[in-house]
């Protein structure tokens, strides 16, 4: 309790918005079998936050990030944000950096529509190839703070006939190579940087 108020006031939020209900009466939500990662208030199994992913608080994960607000990841490396003009107009939509592009696609209108996406839309279909025969016990067996990197990356086509390899690392090493990478191949990859 002490940890999400202290998440509470560095977000400003109020628990009478959802984001703020989630901050405060979870550590955060496993989705789909934990294949998406939404933030709360953190806990000991789901050690990041959302005052620690936005580089918030006495422990941030990441530097702060100017005109976007990360509230989740996902497995392969993708992460949600909400724009707050580093990503769109500013007007707070839901946007999803996906691994196999490196662009930030937008979503939904903002927080609460992400929620009703991610608890209710088609999932299977938006991350089509992404998965792999038996995923689920493997995300399953995975702390919420890890995810998976693969080689090649997900955005680079594997040599013809070569596998993709993947292991586990930590989500904010995949954060800072997406955002590198992105750099790298000259999109908007200052984001959080």
């Amino acid at each position: 309790p002490s940890r999400a108020k202290a998440v509470l006031l560095e977000l400003q939020v109020t628990t009478r918005s959802p984001m703020g209900a989630i901050a405060f009466q979870t550590g955060g939500l496993l989705i789909d079998s934990g294949w998406v990662r939404l933030f709360g208030g953190g806990c000991s199994r789901f050690e990041g936050d959302l005052a620690r992913w936005n580089g918030l608080g006495p422990q941030p994960l990441t530097d702060r990030f100017e005109g976007a607000m990360l509230v989740g990841h996902d497995v392969v490396g993708g992460f949600f944000a909400l724009d707050g003009g580093a990503l769109g107009d500013g007007t707070g939509d839901a946007y999803y950096l996906a691994p196999d592009t490196l662009s930030w696609e937008r979503l939904t209108d903002g927080y609460s529509s992400l929620l009703v996406f991610l608890l209710q839309g088609d999932l299977r279909g938006f991350y089509g190839e992404l998965r792999w025969d038996g995923w689920e016990p493997e995300v399953k067996a995975l702390s919420p703070d890890l995810g998976f990197h693969f080689h090649p990356p997900l955005f680079a086509e594997p040599e013809a006939g070569a596998p993709r390899s993947r292991k586990a690392v930590p989500m904010t090493e995949l954060l800072g190579l997406a955002l590198e990478f992105m750099e790298q191949l000259g999109g908007p990859g200052d984001v959080g940087a």
